[in-house]
């Protein structure tokens, strides 16, 4: 009768080893115009205010931790085209600066549906958390008219697949 019983905590061991970390789900996020994108955690959703592009602006972000990272969509509406390209180069900078990160790294790859415009990209960070620990992020900026995005994946690790997944998901429809 032993010899069952260590038999079946293996198998439950192993049946919860396999389970996936991540628990991909479509989400389209309330005020973000026609954004879909996969999230691997059930995300909650607060409002702030930032200043953007000169002008205090309300935001609303989606965020969730799941296997030890933070994955986040920051909407938020500037309301006039001429301050599009600041927000979004403005939303880059911040992340960076939030991480005391080294210089970006540009990472191809569009968002489809996203209105053209110099400012938007994704970009790689390494940088630490203000406890002092190694930290990655990834950063993609875009906008749909006046709308603009900060997607973004923050952990001390980042995993490739995951990565792709999240950002191969995210798609802006008219």
């Amino acid at each position: 009768m032993r010899g069952r019983s260590f038999g079946l905590a293996g198998v439950v061991a192993a049946i919860a080893a396999c389970s996936p970390a991540l628990d991909w789900r479509e989400l389209r996020p309330e005020g973000g115009v026609g954004l879909t994108l996969l999230f691997p955690c059930k995300p909650a959703s607060h409002a702030r205010v930032l200043k953007l592009a000169g002008e205090p602006t309300r935001t609303t972000v989606v965020a969730c931790t799941a296997a030890g990272v933070t994955w986040a969509v920051t909407i938020a509406d500037v309301q006039d085209p001429v301050r599009v390209a600041a927000a979004l180069g403005e939303l880059k900078a911040a992340a960076a600066a939030n991480l005391a990160a080294a210089a970006p790294r540009p990472i191809e790859g569009e968002v489809p549906g996203a209105t053209p415009n110099p400012q938007a990209g994704r970009v790689g960070l390494t940088g630490h958390y203000p406890d002092g620990r190694a930290a990655q992020m990834q950063v993609a900026a875009f906008a749909r008219g006046t709308v603009v995005f900060q997607v973004s994946v923050l952990g001390e690790q980042l995993d490739v697949d995951a990565l792709d997944t999240f950002y191969g998901s995210l798609r802006v429809s008219p």
